[in-house]
């Protein structure tokens, strides 16, 4: 019982992230229908920066602040110059080329400042462990799926209570109809990938004190956090969030159960026969155009 207790909530944690990374694919697609493929590295911008401004003097609540600003000014200037040339060119998907190379170069950037190295980022919520039915987890591991729920949440709010929701809905239902409503639809494509960089780098600064800050540990949980984000129905907030959840604790539970060299096998296998059974994923919606 103890065991199956760890697994869950050891893999609750990693699935926060997930769950976080898959929102902010699931806000970008929903505005521009297009997604930042450098989204993995605004997570290791949010972690890394926060390490550095941290050995710079600043307090650690001011210098995780100031990263996740990072993260969305990096998905800010990103939309502006990788990918919104290519969303007026009918059919382009140069976007996918554009934002694969900036994310190479900025992961190749910080290489060169950590000379490969991981740095760890000093944390209170990881200076002892909690015991939940005899399974220890470290409070900071159990804050990242709280956080990606409060996000989900926090972003539906924004989308039914605000202007700018309702206008961020209006652009994902029909931007040529948003835009002669007097909508301004590219300044909310850019806030959605900046709220996207947002959470991307927020997700860096939680996971960085588990798992150190490094060049590479945006990498796998961008490409999962995209997997996730296909699986559960990119057009849902809540069924990226639960998918991401749920793969988190399933890939705990193979690890445990069979092998970490498993974990990947199983968790891309189980994604590609979910996608036949679903093509729009577990919770997304089919999308029908009318001509």
């Amino acid at each position: 019982m103890t065991t199956v207790v760890q697994y869950i909530l050891s893999g609750l944690a990693i699935g926060g992230i997930y769950a976080l990374v898959a929102l902010g694919f699931h806000i970008m697609w929903s505005s521009a229908k297009a997604v930042n493929f450098a989204h993995g590295d605004t997570l290791m911008i949010g972690g890394l920066l926060a390490v550095y401004l941290l050995a710079a003097g600043l307090p650690l609540g001011l210098a995780c602040l100031v990263a996740v600003a990072a993260g969305g000014l990096f998905g800010l200037v990103l939309e502006r110059i990788a990918v919104r040339p290519f969303l007026s060119q009918q059919g382009s998907v140069g976007w996918m080329l554009t934002t694969i190379a900036v994310g190479i170069m900025v992961e190749s950037f910080a290489t060169i400042q950590t000379q490969g190295y991981a740095r760890p980022l000093p944390s209170p919520g990881v200076n002892s462990s909690v015991h939940i039915l005899g399974a220890g987890i470290y409070p900071q591991e159990l804050v990242i799926p709280l956080v990606a729920v409060v996000a989900m949440l926090g972003l539906r709010a924004l989308q039914r209570h605000t202007l700018l929701g309702r206008a961020m809905r209006a652009v994902a239902h029909n931007k040529n109809a948003a835009a002669l409503m007097g909508i301004n639809v590219n300044a909310v494509v850019a806030f959605s990938f900046a709220l996207a960089g947002l959470l991307g780098a927020a997700a860096g600064v939680l996971v960085a004190p588990v798992v150190q800050a490094s060049a590479a540990m945006g990498v796998l949980p961008g490409l999962k956090g995209f997997a996730v984000a296909i699986i559960g129905g990119i057009t849902s907030a809540p069924g990226v969030v639960i998918t991401g959840l749920v793969y988190g604790v399933m890939e705990k539970f193979v690890e445990g159960y069979i092998s970490t060299a498993a974990r990947e096998i199983i968790g891309f296998s189980l994604m590609i026969l979910t996608l036949l059974v679903f093509p729009q994923g577990l919770f997304g919606k089919r999308e029908v155009m009318k001509v």
